[in-house]
């Protein structure tokens, strides 16, 4: 492409020839980036097929081009799109490919506090970062193999300090739990990451702890809270978490007072897993019903109803929500305007959704300190746009044993009420 220059060094439109030529190249390796990434995902996909043997992860052409403000000033990207014919057996909605470099809502350029350990778990070497960063910050100064792995370095001993700091001073009202997987290397192959995302008394959503171990086992969960308690942490009014994890046995064992909630995601997942396709469509809508009833005696009600519907074809079906009845309308005895956070564990699957894609295609981080910390900074940085529960108010109310009716307060402690 030829390039007019005036006589001072800048182009007809103002800009200095270096500023075109630098966006020109954070607009090819942009390009690149993206190609490379769709192509990696397809080519994991490949194998993905239907019954006539034509593949469900295809090219298909380009999303409409874009201008994306990076350190090297505006640039237009046309993002490659990914015809993704797959359907979620649990929800029954195709599935869709995100990029993980330039989100669909993205305008800017992330931070380089979460670029770099997105470029680590896709297992790059420090080494490759400089080349790749240009594309986002248009220069590679100060970004030597020898400083990202000082800053690797630096963020391995954030971890180890999270993980060590006092929980005295702060006090989770409900707490979120769950084992989630991911393609980087832990102590075993089947290791996961225990994670607990908590509601402060000001009602605003924190990560509590962080660390590798098996979700089912009830001694890694028990390790995990014996710590925060030896810290300082402050039993929860209730947890929830999936009825899968070895997390129940171990918090009766730490902090027995602490109620519990089974997260309806997993459970509507779960019930639906033992019934045939066909009558999954109706099943997941009478399950609804119970979770989304205006009280707990209409899901009571509502499970009733579903018993008599397919107690006699699906009983075991039937009995995953029977036997764990009062863990999954637990929630029903707090405020109304919490029931939507504490019916399922969404904002820790929302965040690892992320971090899930980002992980996708890499080969595993270099060790099992790198990855943890790398998955700690990218949900670190995402803490940092979550929003706080609704009736934030309510949350001080419920940690100090207000009674609640349909989700209305009926009965305020004197230490409130004064």
């Amino acid at each position: 492409m030829l390039t007019v220059v005036n006589t001072d060094g800048t182009t007809p439109g103002g800009a200095s020839l270096l500023d075109e030529i630098v966006r020109e190249g954070a607009r090819r390796m942009l390009a690149a980036a993206l190609e490379a990434e769709v192509n990696s995902y397809i080519a994991e996909l490949s194998d993905q097929r239907d019954p006539d043997g034509r593949r469900l992860v295809v090219r298909n052409g380009y999303h409409q081009a874009r201008k994306v403000t990076t350190a090297a000033g505006s640039v237009e990207v046309k993002a490659p799109r990914v015809n993704d014919k797959r359907v979620d057996a649990a929800t029954g909605e195709r599935k869709r490919f995100s990029s993980a470099i330039l989100a669909p809502w993205c305008r800017r350029s992330p931070k380089i506090a979460e670029v770099l350990p997105l470029l680590y778990l896709h297992g790059l070497s420090t080494g490759d970062f400089v080349p790749a960063l240009e594309q986002f910050l248009g220069s590679a100064a100060g970004l030597s193999p020898a400083t990202v792995t000082r800053l690797t370095s630096q963020w391995q001993a954030d971890h180890t300090a999270f993980q060590e700091r006092d929980l005295s001073g702060t006090d989770y009202v409900y707490m979120w739990v769950d084992g989630i997987h991911l393609r980087i290397r832990l102590d075993e192959t089947k290791a996961a990451v225990l994670v607990m995302i908590g509601v402060r008394a000001d009602g605003a959503k924190e990560l509590v702890a962080m660390t590798d171990g098996y979700r089912e086992s009830s001694e890694a969960w028990a390790d995990l809270l014996r710590d925060c308690a030896r810290r300082g942490m402050r039993a929860p009014v209730l947890a929830v978490g999936d009825g899968a994890l070895g997390f129940w046995k171990a918090l009766r064992e730490v902090f027995p007072a602490t109620r519990e909630q089974r997260g309806w995601v997993h459970k509507t997942a779960n019930v639906l897993d033992a019934m045939p396709k066909s009558a999954q469509p109706a099943a997941k809508k009478a399950l609804q019903d119970i979770y989304n009833a205006e009280d707990r005696e209409h899901a009571e009600q509502a499970i009733k109803a579903f018993a008599k519907l397919y107690g006699a074809k699906f009983p075991k079906a039937v009995k995953k929500i029977t036997d764990d009845q009062a863990e999954l309308l637990a929630f029903y005895e707090f405020p109304a305007e919490h029931w939507i956070h504490l019916r399922t564990t969404n904002p820790i699957e929302s965040t690892f959704a992320t971090v899930r894609l980002r992980t996708k295609v890499t080969k595993g981080a270099g060790s099992r300190a790198a990855g943890l910390a790398m998955v700690f900074k990218l949900v670190e940085c995402a803490q940092s746009r979550w929003r706080s529960v609704n009736g934030a108010h309510l949350v001080p109310l419920v940690r100090a044993g207000a009674r609640f009716e349909r989700g209305r307060l009926v009965e305020c402690p004197e230490i409130m009420a004064a």
